[in-house]
């Protein structure tokens, strides 16, 4: 009977959450996480796998960066190649350029170094810029609970609202895909977003133009029990640009390794 009175109203308890509201809450607490990355040095890993028409893979590079926050704005120093190590010769050459780097942003000027940074954080900006679109620019749908990666999430279908006209040119492409959100039941913040195209999407005019049936899938974790940030980002797309030139690739991004550290510290420590 208890079985029976929990699968009739599970609907009901369904209902009773507001998905919309959900997400909203989603994006206001995900505005912390900014402010808070700046206290963490990461590894990011990037493998990109370029396909011929068929989906076999014709070629495959991968890239190993550690990055980290170097007087105020972030840095990126390559460790490795294809997973080796840099050449004695290639790590030298990296240490040179962080050297020079470090040195450049030391003698600044005032107003050298509020420019940068500012350009740093509006290139920060543009990138979450179109989150803050999502809550009128979908219907949603909970469409039920799952557990994923530690955390007990809703599981939230996103559709593209009819009529919706985005009001920023960096979401202009809404309208052309649906998503699917797992958020965490406790503390509200997002894990994983899948979206799919459901269209030819055109960026930069007619540059670039995705093919529809492209997928993004994006994960956050939690770190240190205090903000979540990027885990995993993996893309599969069709692409044409110029309309001349078309490429099929993969791209597989993880962050790993996070380090808290002081953003005063001057001393920049690199991992190997």
């Amino acid at each position: 009977m208890r079985i029976l009175i929990l699968i009739i109203g599970f609907p009901a308890m369904l209902c009773a959450q507001d998905p919309r509201e959900i997400v909203r809450r989603s994006i206001e607490l995900d505005k912390r996480a900014p402010e808070i990355a700046r206290n963490y040095t990461y590894l990011q890993r990037q493998e990109q796998r370029d396909l011929d028409s068929s989906g076999k893979v014709k070629d495959t590079e991968i890239r190993t960066w550690d990055v980290t926050w170097l007087e105020g704005s972030p840095y990126r120093r390559l460790v490795a190649h294809n997973d080796q190590p840099l050449s004695p010769k290639e790590q030298q050459k990296e240490e040179e350029q962080l050297q020079k780097s470090l040195e450049q942003r030391r003698n600044e000027t005032k107003e050298q170094r509020e420019r940068r940074l500012a350009e740093s954080e509006r290139r920060q900006q543009r990138q979450r810029e179109p989150v803050k679109e999502l809550p009128d620019a979908f219907d949603f749908h909970l469409v039920g609970e799952e557990a994923l990666n530690g955390s007990q999430t809703y599981v939230i279908d996103a559709t593209p609202k009819p009529g919706y006209r985005p009001k920023l040119p960096s979401a202009s492409y809404f309208p052309k895909v649906k998503a699917r959100l797992w958020i965490d039941k406790n503390d509200g913040q997002w894990v994983k977003v899948e979206l799919e195209s459901l269209d030819t999407i055109s960026f930069g005019g007619i540059v670039v133009r995705l093919s529809k049936g492209s997928h993004l899938t994006v994960e956050q974790a939690r770190i240190n029990s205090e903000v979540w940030l990027p885990k995993r980002v993996a893309m599969q797309v069709s692409a044409r640009v110029m309309l001349v030139k078309s490429f099929h690739r993969e791209v597989l991004i993880t962050f790993s390794d996070y380090k808290k550290f002081q953003v005063e510290s001057r001393v920049v420590t690199v991992r190997q």
